[in-house]
């Protein structure tokens, strides 16, 4: 059985009440966690495993770990909730997260990182999940564009802020795990504090399942691997890419950075053009261009002309996610969503385990631009199903 917001605090008819901004806060709080684990640790451990000498194919293997555990859990996260409740959920989480991080920190072994990073996605995902239902609740449903978008921008102002600070602090010592260790410690603190702001859960008799939610929105899910895919394989190949191209950790950081923060600038945008057209319509046109990028890539890379490619490459591949995120708070409620956000963390996950091991797979076999190619035919795939289900719909 799945749980759901009470209906007091589920999405409904816009009221003139005030934005609760203070649960809102501690809701983006919650989920820049899930950014800040996955932009820290993904190239710092993978510049790390690429100073030991490890290869493509292993770094992708270890980086999938962690998505791997998000996905197993994700169908869990209701039955943790019924038992703990929403905050104790996270404080858990957090706390264990925290611990998890400090061991990948203290222990320097590609084969102890496989268990570690597994148990480290495993305690993420539920801070992401119950955030994400938290921050639909409290989206006035009139506005829900723009706030999801800014709730998106959030989410890559986190993922940037991981390459942003190892270009700052470099990779090497255990700096950069101490700063993750502290985050996720004040990210249970913050839901602590704000806890009788935030919406509680209680159990509802309609039978909301992931498995009901799977065949209702193929496209939705389908741009939800796409994004995962391309973010987790950017974050986890993309310096060793780079180093290939004949690019300085430094610079290659930067660009990691820039990437994520075209997603900070322009996922509000998105949202408002989405209010204005559909959200459907806006996704078709990120998988659009997000083709475009993968295709200008190996081009541009190590020219001027590289920083704004790689910016709205980054803005339009996440914005397939965004836009997923609105269609999803448009079309579903109570239990379904519940379960909508639940089958969105599987495949995220499931985007997560398949992007880095076929990418860095096929960098090993076909060569560095491979990385670019496999992400370009990833898009090219969800641009095509968006078409098709197009027409079906108005056939």
């Amino acid at each position: 059985m799945y749980l759901m917001l009470r209906p007091d605090a589920a999405p409904g008819p816009a009221l003139k009440t005030p934005v609760p901004w203070l649960a809102i806060a501690a809701v983006t709080a919650t989920v820049s966690v899930f950014a800040i684990a996955q932009g820290l640790s993904y190239p710092l451990l993978s510049f790390i495993l690429g100073r030991q000498g490890v290869s493509p194919t292993m770094i992708g293997l270890s980086a999938a770990m962690s998505p791997l555990g998000m996905m197993i859990a994700a169908t869990q996260i209701p039955a943790i909730v019924k038992r703990l409740g929403g905050i104790m959920t996270v404080t858990v989480c957090s706390l264990l997260c925290a611990t998890l991080f400090a061991l990948i920190g203290l222990t320097q072994n590609v084969w102890l990182w496989f268990p570690l990073r597994f148990l480290l996605g495993m305690s993420v995902i539920p801070l992401y999940v119950l955030s994400e239902v938290w921050m639909m609740s409290l989206a006035p449903p009139q506005q829900r564009g723009r706030f999801m978008g800014a709730y998106t921008s959030i989410i890559s102002l986190g993922f940037a802020s991981g390459p942003a600070t190892l270009a700052v602090i470099g990779t090497s010592g255990i700096l950069p795990f101490s700063l993750g260790f502290s985050a996720f410690l004040i990210c249970g603190l913050f839901v602590r504090l704000a806890s009788t702001r935030l919406p509680p859960f209680h159990e509802d008799e309609q039978q909301g399942t992931v498995r009901r939610f799977l065949p209702a929105a193929p496209t939705l899910l389908a741009a939800v691997w796409v994004a995962a895919a391309t973010e987790t394989s950017m974050l986890a190949l993309f310096p060793t890419y780079g180093r290939s191209m004949g690019l300085e950790e430094q610079q290659l950081a930067t660009l990691l950075t820039v990437f994520f923060f075209g997603n900070v600038a322009l996922q509000i945008p998105l949202g408002l053009l989405a209010e204005r057209l559909s959200a459907r319509a806006v996704m078709v046109l990120c998988a659009l261009f997000a083709t475009g990028g993968c295709a200008l890539l190996p081009m541009v890379l190590g020219t001027p002309f590289q920083w704004p490619a790689i910016f709205f490459w980054g803005a339009f591949s996440y914005g397939m996610y965004t836009m997923s995120v609105i269609e999803l708070g448009q079309r579903f409620s109570g239990t379904m969503l519940v379960a909508g956000n639940a089958a969105f963390a599987m495949m995220w996950g499931f985007g997560g385990i398949a992007g880095p091991p076929t990418s860095g797979g096929s960098m090993q076999v076909l060569g560095a631009h491979a990385l670019p190619f496999m992400l370009g035919i990833f898009s090219t795939g969800l641009l095509l199903l968006g078409v098709v289900r197009a027409r079906m719909r108005s056939a």
